[in-house]
């Protein structure tokens, strides 16, 4: 089990754009040395980036993937789509926020940008979860935000990962309103299918206290907070077992690098009432390709959309 130890005092900005305007696309390179970002952390164990992983993920473009989606929602399956997006991108380590420019003081982080699209009878939902996970590998993600919009109203979670976590929520619904609270730190499910990206064999196994995905704990409206998993790890398969919640999310890797992550599968009860039931989420890859995205925005740029078989 890898070993997880508090570093930077960390404030965590919200991103408002993917690109500043005024910034060049090579900005979006991430020259920073492992050197320098031990510099910035508390550990000799730092993952050494290989030539393979400087070439695929440091060439200033994303990876972005998409997925035939089975989506659970109110005790029956939609038909939808999944794309994950992981970037390498600067963040400041003072300012705590995406930089627009190249300094060594940055901390190079792998993002990804999860987003899940399905109708629920008239009305589409739309899910986006962020984590910026630092490419060291040493520690916990930098900030996690997730957030939920459907015709009934929108939701947003943060993690901001300071001495403690520091959660911020925000919700149309009485029940849950506005919440500014502190956790104890855990392993979080989110940044885990980005440490899977670094680096397959540092993810934690064994009984473990984690914190489910934020959008998840937003749908099913529960606490958020660290449930104990037991979680194991096969090559190309790692499996995370809340029994307390009855859900079990199945992630389905690539051994070889770059270790794409081709299917997952998340089973639990969804619904309410006579109408809750055990179903189980999938998503199957479609394709993958390599894309400086922020600048194909013109209606000339469509076609990629074919090439990813989105609608």
């Amino acid at each position: 089990m890898k070993t997880f130890i508090p570093t930077l005092t960390i404030l965590l900005g919200i991103l408002v754009s993917c690109k500043n305007p005024s910034v060049s696309n090579d900005q979006t390179l991430h020259s920073t040395s492992i050197s320098e970002v031990e510099d910035n952390i508390e550990t000799t164990d730092a993952f050494i980036p290989s030539e393979a992983f400087k070439s695929y993920w440091y060439a200033g473009e994303a990876e972005i993937s998409s997925y035939k989606l089975e989506q659970a929602r109110y005790g029956e399956l939609r038909d939808g789509e999944a794309v994950l997006v992981f970037v390498t991108e600067d963040f400041l380590p003072e300012a705590q926020v995406k930089a627009d420019q190249y300094d060594k003081s940055n901390t190079p982080v792998l993002k990804l940008n999860a987003m899940k699209t399905f109708t629920t009878g008239i009305y589409p939902y739309s899910i986006m979860e962020s984590t910026f996970y630092p490419v060291s590998n040493t520690a916990h993600a930098m900030k996690v935000s997730c957030s939920v919009q459907e015709w009934c109203g929108h939701v947003y979670s943060q993690l901001n990962n300071r001495s403690q976590f520091e959660i911020s929520s925000h919700s149309y619904f009485e029940s849950e309103g506005d919440a500014n609270f502190k956790l104890d730190k855990a392993v979080l499910e989110n940044e885990l299918w980005t440490q899977l990206r670094l680096d397959p064999s540092s993810l934690p196994t064994g009984t473990l206290n984690i914190i489910p995905s934020l959008a998840y704990l937003r749908l099913k409206h529960l606490d958020t907070k660290a449930y104990e998993a037991n979680v194991t790890h096969t090559k190309g398969q790692y499996i995370i077992d809340f029994k307390t919640l009855d859900r079990k999310l199945t992630i389905n890797y690539a051994v070889a690098f770059p270790h794409q992550i081709t299917s997952w599968e998340v089973s639990y009860k969804d619904g309410y009432g006579d109408n809750s039931k055990m179903l189980t989420t999938k998503a199957t890859l479609l394709n993958t390709i390599k894309s400086p995205y922020w600048t194909k925005n013109s209606n000339a740029d469509l076609h990629l959309r074919d090439t990813l078989k989105l609608k």
